[in-house]
Order: C-alpha cells, then sequence, then structure tokens
C-alpha cells in the first residue's frame, strides 16, 4: 500500500501587525522614504541643471529667438524694447533653473519673479494666451536642455530624468497659475480704473464742466468722436425693465454712451447720417426731427411706466452739457404715468418749465380772471379752448371731439372773451393763451 505524501510547503499564520501607536487625535503620516533610484535622479538633474546655469545667456538668447519666431505679440514687444524683454527672460530663466537646485531656497524669489511678470504684462496689454504659451516654451526649453547634456555627458543616465519629469513640469504649471492669477488681478484693477475714469468723464462732460483740454480724452474713453452732432437722453421711473425698454427703443441703431445716475441715467447719443436716421425713426414710429430717435408723443407705451425725456440736438462734445439741460426740461414735462417727450415736439412747453415763475405769471395774466367762475364752468371755458387751440382753430372739429355743436363751441369761446378782454383773434393774445394754458396743464399733471 503506497504511502500517502506530505507536501513540504506548510501553511504559516500570516504576521502579527505592528502595534497601534498611541492615539493624537491625527492618524499618523507616513514617513517617506526617497528611493535610490530618486536620489540618482537628484544627482543626474543637479548636475545637468549646473550646466544650464552656465550656459543661462545662450538659453535665454534661444528662448528670445523662439518667442519672436512664434508669437506676433512678442515680435512687437522686443520691437519696442528688446533689451527689456531680453531680461525678463534672463531673470524668469534663472529663477526657474535655480528652483530645480534648490527648490525650498529659491520658491519664493521665482513666485514673486513669476508675479511681477504677470502683473508687468498685464498693464502693457499683453494677451494672457501668449503670456502662457511663452511660459510653457520656456519650460519645454528647460526641459530639452537638461535631456541634452545629459545625453551629452553621460547618456546611461538618461532614464533617470524620468522620475524627475513630473517635479519641473508641476513646477511650470504652478508658474503659469500664478502668471495667470497676477494677470487677471491686475486686470480687473485696470477695467476698474478704466470704467471710474470713463464714469468722471462723462459726468464732467454732462455737467458741462469739462475742460476743452479733456475733450480729446474724452472722446477716446467713451469711444464717441469729438466733432458730431448730438442729443441727450434722460430716463427715470418704472421696473429695471421698462427703463431697458426704454433705452432700446429711443436709441436702436444708434452709437450712445449711458451714464448710470442715482435716480436718472443718461445716454450722449451720436446722431448718425440721414439714411441710419431715417432707418431708426421707421423703427421706432416717427421722427419729426429727422435725429433718428425714438417717438415723441407724450404718455406713450414705449417704455411702459418709464419717463424719458429727448433734448434737441447739439454740436459736439463740449456742447452736450446743454444738451443734458434740455433733456432734464423735457423729462419735467414727462407724465408721472410714464412716456416720452421730445423737446423738440414741445418747444413752447419747455419755454414755460425753464421759467416757472414767468409762466406762473402768464397763467395768471391770461386765466387768472376766470378763477371767479364756479370751478365746473371754470373747466369748460378751459377745456374749451384747449380743444379749439389743438383742433388748429376749428370750431367744428372742436365740437365733433366735445360732443356739442360748434355755435355752443363759439359761444363759450366769445364768453372767455368778454370775461378776460383778449381776443382770439389777435396773434399776441393767442400765443399768450397758448402760453398759459401750457403752463397751466404743466402746473396740474
Amino acid at each position: 500500500m503506497q504511502r500517502a505524501v506530505r507536501t513540504r510547503t506548510a501553511f504559516r499564520p500570516a504576521p502579527a501587525p505592528p502595534p497601534a501607536p498611541a492615539t493624537t487625535g491625527r492618524r499618523p503620516r507616513p514617513r517617506r522614504v526617497r528611493s535610490l533610484i530618486d536620489a540618482d535622479a537628484l544627482q543626474v538633474l543637479h548636475r545637468a541643471t549646473r550646466t544650464l546655469l552656465a550656459d543661462l545667456p545662450g538659453l535665454t538668447d534661444r528662448l528670445v529667438a523662439t518667442l519672436q519666431d512664434e508669437e506676433p505679440a512678442y515680435r512687437a514687444a522686443m520691437a519696442d524694447d528688446p533689451a527689456a524683454t531680453w531680461q525678463e527672460v534672463h531673470r524668469s530663466l534663472r529663477h526657474s533653473v535655480s528652483s530645480l537646485l534648490d527648490p525650498r531656497g529659491s520658491r519664493d524669489a521665482a513666485r514673486r519673479c513669476s508675479w511681477k511678470i504677470g502683473a508687468t504684462r498685464a498693464e502693457q496689454g499683453l494677451p494672457l494666451d501668449t503670456l502662457l504659451h511663452a511660459f510653457r516654451l520656456g519650460g519645454s526649453l528647460v526641459w530639452q536642455g537638461l535631456v541634452e547634456e545629459t545625453s551629452r555627458s553621460a547618456p546611461e543616465d538618461v532614464r533617470l530624468l524620468v522620475h524627475v519629469a513630473a517635479d519641473v513640469w508641476n513646477f511650470v504649471d504652478e508658474h503659469c497659475t500664478l502668471v495667470a492669477d497676477a494677470y487677471r488681478q491686475v486686470e480687473r484693477q485696470l477695467a476698474w480704473r478704466r470704467e471710474n475714469r470713463q464714469r468722471l468723464l462723462a459726468a464732467a462732460l454732462l455737467d458741462g464742466t469739462s475742460r476743452i483740454a479733456d475733450l480729446p480724452e474724452t472722446a477716446h474713453a467713451l469711444d464717441l468722436p469729438e466733432r458730431g452732432r448730438y442729443a441727450v437722453v434722460a430716463v427715470t421711473g418704472g421696473c429695471p425693465s421698462d427703463a431697458a425698454g426704454a433705452r432700446a427703443a429711443l436709441t436702436r441703431g444708434l452709437r450712445v454712451y449711458w451714464h448710470t445716475g442715482v435716480e436718472v441715467d443718461y445716454g450722449i447719443v451720436l446722431l448718425g447720417a440721414a439714411d441710419a436716421a431715417d432707418a431708426a425713426a421707421a423703427d421706432a414710429g416717427g421722427d419729426r426731427d429727422g435725429d433718428g430717435l425714438g417717438p415723441g408723443t407724450a404718455g406713450g407705451d414705449v417704455a411702459g411706466s418709464a419717463r424719458a425725456g429727448v433734448s434737441t440736438s447739439v454740436s459736439g462734445l463740449a456742447a452736450v452739457g446743454d444738451a443734458r439741460r434740455l433733456a432734464d426740461t423735457a423729462l419735467a414735462m414727462c407724465p408721472q404715468s410714464g412716456g416720452t417727450i421730445r423737446l423738440t415736439e414741445h418747444l413752447p412747453a419747455a419755454l414755460v418749465v425753464s421759467a416757472p415763475e414767468l409762466g406762473a405769471a402768464l397763467v395768471d395774466r391770461a386765466l387768472g380772471l376766470l378763477g371767479a367762475l364756479e370751478p365746473a364752468d371754470e373747466a369748460v371755458l378751459l377745456d374749451t379752448l384747449a380743444t379749439w387751440l389743438a383742433c388748429d382753430g376749428s370750431a367744428q372739429r372742436a365740437g365733433e371731439r366735445l360732443y356739442c355743436h360748434r355755435n355752443t363751441v363759439l359761444n363759450r369761446l366769445r364768453r372767455y372773451e368778454q370775461l378776460t378782454g383778449r381776443s382770439l383773434s389777435r396773434p399776441t393774445d393767442l400765443v399768450e393763451i397758448t402760453l398759459a394754458l401750457t403752463a397751466r396743464g404743466l402746473r396740474t399733471h
């Protein structure tokens, strides 16, 4: 009988885990032990790096030549100041290559250098993509130099560089991020300064305090020509969508700079050529003035509950302050319910609004004697008089509007003449009566 054969491999129990350290509230960090391969790779890296540092001017020349060939923006910068560009590239490469030898000792200086380059190039207007591409080209050139030097001096050690490649490219990525952060921070600061300067220049222009010497800068900042025909649009009231609708309707197809105020937004509008004005007028529903701005009817539903006033046209940016005051006058005539008033279509009303004391005196002079009547009787006479004037002196059409006979209209007009001693057939009296009715309507609306 054959004996059973036992295997020589015995199953041994797994080794017991090492005793757990005393709890301190944190998980113990494993000790990082650099392998012999990593140590050899560092020696190879340091040897090649010292050679690159010794030939840093040559490395700088190669990177500058590469940038000049591949980046038109850098080509323009070098044309303006080649020495400054060369020094910038040399300084950046020196910090980058030195960091390969002494990462801790060189880290802060290298970061400051990259940050300064990003900030300076943002101020100069060099595109960010161009700047980041330059840093990546620099990283590629350094890596290529390390490989070439190692291949020349110790070809068998080239394979060891693979173990430090991640460190080299992580350094490049870190400094690209630094450059981008510095660039965007300065870009935001420049944008804020530019917008603030625009607001100050536009405010001075609208207030009429802009100096003649500042007009070229103002024209450049607002992207408007110094010479040209301008109008000012004043918009207020309503919800934000209503105000936005008013702005769009009044300036459609025209070049405009909007200055946002606390209560009123002002648009400085460059009035276009006749063809542009005609197109804008057709879109907006009419433009008797030919200035290309939108509708001019009071209380219209152009902008919902927003109110808008449009000035007459003026010549040149220097006269924008006058146009703003005229736009304010038009806005003062606009009904509280909303709508748009174009000053060109309401010049008589603008006269009495501009001089409220004279307007009140005119009301007393032309209409004051009617105050002795019963309120209802006074209202009938005033309504008849206003309707007759609106119908261009036609009693027939006024009667149709008032739902009465033309003779009734004529009787009421004669009664007005008897009560006030004025004649509706006398031109000077008619002008005063018209202005007085306008002033009274503005005072009561």
